[in-house]
């Protein structure tokens, strides 16, 4: 069984960061852990959904930097930057509860693209389910925009009791390519809750846009086969000895025919494996030659006259004429 993981938390380390920066000992990791989902909760409960889509906190002695990442900047920041101050003072109460000296400082940051964020297209999904809008034309929508704006792929879940019904279901469609497993690919996933009349109903949303490249290989430069080429047209490289089996580099012919032998053993492989109801259409590749004649069933009866003759020949048989007597 397939066991699911966060996509998000799967590429920390690997393609992304932490949104949490900090370090703590085991005396103070709990409380500021704790401080941290805290201050995450009430700022996602002060702007509402479809507003706001990470929020990434760093601490660095006694000061404590938000930043938070909206499609909606003037929302939060409020008229003449009075929204954004009656947060701070709210959050600044927040911490000092657990140390006293600490400051808050909180930056907001616009998201560019929140058609390609699959935390704000959850939420917006979110809040069409509960303006009671149908979840197909609510997915379909979403996903209509993304590969618009170049995505890769998406792929969008609901799971209620979807259009009011009594039995709770679950639905889901997907466009393009989700590669969950490839560590490289920037997968962005999100979830919301949709309030609804009936109850509650969950949204999953994993956008696929694009392969990240490693670091390290973009600082070299190019890739194995263009390095390959390289060392290959180079004069300081190894030369050839023109034997089989002898150190150096081989020759295009032998290379040909090593690559010729590979093809056959791996088609032939390719073939014994394969399951019988595919197999079924090659299955004079294991029969072998048919050489020889028939040796049975070779004896043809004509008429009443039962003329046997070889259809080894295939002559046709005589005609009996009527016999006239005189």
């Amino acid at each position: 069984m397939g066991q699911k993981i966060h996509p998000v938390g799967f590429r920390v380390g690997v393609i992304r960061g932490h949104d949490s920066h900090w370090y703590y000992n085991k005396k103070g990791y709990g409380s500021a852990l704790l401080l941290d989902h805290g201050i995450r909760t009430f700022i996602k409960r002060r702007t509402g959904l479809g507003n706001v889509s990470r929020v990434e906190i760093e601490r660095a002695a006694n000061r404590v930097k938000v930043t938070i990442f909206t499609a909606r900047p003037g929302a939060i920041i409020g008229r003449g930057g009075k929204g954004i101050d009656e947060l701070t003072d709210i959050l600044n109460r927040m911490v000092r509860r657990v140390d006293a000296t600490s400051v808050v400082q909180v930056n907001v940051s616009e998201v560019r693209q929140p058609e390609l964020d699959a935390q704000l297209v959850a939420e917006n999904i979110a809040i069409q389910l509960e303006k009671r809008i149908s979840h197909r034309r609510a997915m379909r929508q979403a996903m209509t925009r993304v590969m618009r704006l170049n995505g890769r792929g998406i792929k969008v879940q609901v799971s209620g009791r979807l259009g009011g019904s009594e039995i709770a279901r679950r639905e889901g469609d997907k466009v393009g390519k989700i590669p969950l497993h490839t560590l490289r690919a920037d997968i962005d996933y999100g979830f919301a809750t949709a309030s609804t009349v009936y109850g509650s109903v969950g949204v999953k949303v994993w956008i696929y846009k694009g392969e990240v490249l490693p670091e390290r290989r973009m600082r070299r430069g190019g890739s194995s086969r263009s390095r390959a080429a390289t060392w290959k047209g180079s004069r300081s490289g190894p030369r050839s000895t023109g034997r089989r089996g002898s150190a150096g580099v081989r020759r295009d012919s032998d290379a040909r025919s090593a690559g010729r032998r590979g093809s056959r053993r791996c088609r032939r492989w390719r073939i014994m494996l394969m399951p019988k109801r595919v197999k079924e259409g090659r299955r004079k590749m294991h029969r072998g030659r048919m050489k020889g004649h028939a040796t049975q069933g070779n004896k043809i009866s004509f008429g009443s006259t039962r003329s046997s003759l070889s259809s080894r020949h295939g002559s046709r048989p005589a005609r009996s004429r009527p016999v006239v007597s005189p």
